[in-house]
């Protein structure tokens, strides 16, 4: 039997890594933004498949588990068996046969194991994906409230700047004659409003400080998702030259 062979475990296995490796690499498209993936995870395909998801990662999870701790079993197994043979300069056909065993099992190894940590990448990345939608999300509407209550507070200011002129006798340059009523009904304007403006004026510095907040927890995602990315840049590498040796 040859060596690179694989029984149908195994094979099921390198398909799913490689299957993985192409999801990842969908989902880090610089040009399809959280949101569109926030928009296609609302399909309603998806969501019949969430109910049964985090049984599915968890079964997916055990699996894997078991056939790591398997393949570093057989690893183990050959690697002081081969060195036994070695040591006893048995023929080389008997020889061989157990390196080609050994190589069966690493191999085995890196699909198990990288098979395994890409799930779990899988896992954090469509997590993060959902989050930063939603933090961009929230960051559109307090902006759009930042931007209404700046407008309020403009238009309050506006009328109260009105309304000192006229009690000063600057409106329009007119002489007017004003009575104590008009008088007293005038300045409960101005109280009235600049408790308004006042009011503007807080909710405005909160939507300020809760737009800091959710930027500051973007960019924390952001940097997490980077860090995701260059771990499974090197993970790649690191198989395609687990691949080269395989060949060889």
């Amino acid at each position: 039997m040859a060596a690179g062979t694989m029984t149908f475990q195994w094979t099921a296995v390198a398909a799913f890594l490689y299957g993985e490796i192409g999801v990842i690499l969908v989902l880090c498209l610089p040009f399809i933004s959280p949101l569109r993936w926030q928009k296609i995870f609302m399909f309603p395909l998806w969501s019949k498949v969430a109910v049964f998801w985090n049984k599915m990662f968890l079964t997916i999870i055990v699996l894997l588990i078991v056939l790591f701790l398997d393949a570093v079993r057989e690893v183990r197994k050959y690697s002081s068996v081969h060195v036994n043979e070695k040591a006893a300069n048995v023929n080389s056909s008997t020889f061989d046969h157990i390196q080609m065993k050994l190589f069966r099992s690493q191999r085995n190894l890196y699909l198990s194991g990288f098979s395994l940590f890409l799930w779990l990448v899988l896992r954090r990345t469509v997590t993060l994906l959902t989050q930063l939608a939603k933090e961009m999300t929230s960051h559109a509407a307090l902006e759009t409230q930042v931007n209404d209550a700046t407008e309020a507070a403009k238009k309050y200011m506006a009328e109260n700047e009105r309304l000192q002129e006229a009690l000063s006798g600057k409106g329009n340059g007119k002489k007017k004659e004003s009575t104590d009523a008009t008088e007293e009904k005038l300045k409960e304007e101005v109280e009235h409003l600049k408790a308004e403006l006042q009011k503007t004026s807080n909710a405005f510095h909160k939507a300020k400080t809760e737009v800091a907040a959710v930027k500051k927890q973007s960019e924390g995602l952001r940097r997490e998702y980077d860090h995701l990315m260059k771990e499974f840049e090197q993970l790649q590498q690191s198989l395609n030259k687990a691949e080269d040796k395989k060949d060889l």
